[in-house]
């Protein structure tokens, strides 16, 4: 794999994390006003933006498993960082729209 396949992969990475990082961040605020059929067609948008990235990340872990070598440039770490921190965002969102859930029932 060259350079620019690696970067290549990397920013769909980047690219489908944040997509599901904003639906996330969305899906939290519509549940705030009570929107909660919204909310839930955002995290599942959520999550298929999630699948899309990890089937780059698999891509990857494939490729390196198959014997690949490559230097891990800075930007594909990065991409590994948003993608982590946008599934942890995304958890906390479902947390959070199951609070407003509970808040609005009573």
């Amino acid at each position: 794999m060259n350079k620019e396949e690696l970067y290549n992969l990397a920013f769909q990475l980047i690219l489908h994390a944040g997509n599901a990082r904003s639906l996330a961040m969305e899906a939290m605020y519509v549940a705030k006003e009570g929107k909660f059929d919204e909310a839930e067609a955002k995290l599942t948008e959520a999550d298929a933006a999630f699948n899309e990235a990890h089937h780059f990340q698999t891509e990857l872990i494939q490729k390196e498993a198959g014997g690949a070598k490559f230097d891990l440039p800075l930007i594909m770490v990065h991409a590994q960082d948003h993608l982590m921190t946008s599934m942890t965002l995304k958890d906390l969102a479902r947390e959070i729209i199951d609070l407003h859930k509970l808040i609005k029932k009573d």
